[in-house]
């Protein structure tokens, strides 16, 4: 068990560090991202409503507040991550590395999650 606690917090960390790290670029340097994400063909206008959902995802995981919010937040980080991916792909940037790390992290912080907490889709008594 305290191994997988370990294996849980390690990419929980890091699954926290590129999101946090994400949406700070995306407040602190929006020139920045303002060019990226026309360079990849997105809206610029889904930047800081973006960048706030991605703080807010990490809070909900390492809070445990909510069941159905933290599995929500997996759910967009995948989400964000998979089309990331896309992008990067499509417009052959040669950028899709971090996306690929991501959906690593985001998949081994919500397996071990279940193994640490517990399964989810079971009533518990």
């Amino acid at each position: 068990m305290k191994t997988n606690k370990i294996i849980y917090w390690i990419s929980t960390g890091l699954l926290s560090f590129f999101f946090l790290s994400g949406a700070m670029m995306y407040i602190f340097n929006y020139e920045h991202a303002h060019e990226f994400f026309i360079s990849l063909g997105f809206p610029i206008w889904i930047i800081y409503p973006l960048a706030a959902l991605k703080i807010l995802g990490v809070i909900t995981i390492i809070s445990k507040k909510s069941l159905f919010l933290k599995e929500l937040a997996y759910a967009g980080f995948l989400f964000d991550a998979i089309l990331a991916l896309a992008a990067h792909i499509i417009v052959k940037d040669g950028e899709h590395v971090p996306a690929i790390i991501s959906l690593v992290f985001i998949t081994v912080s919500w397996v071990y999650d279940r193994k640490v907490y517990g399964n989810y889709t079971q009533i518990k008594s």
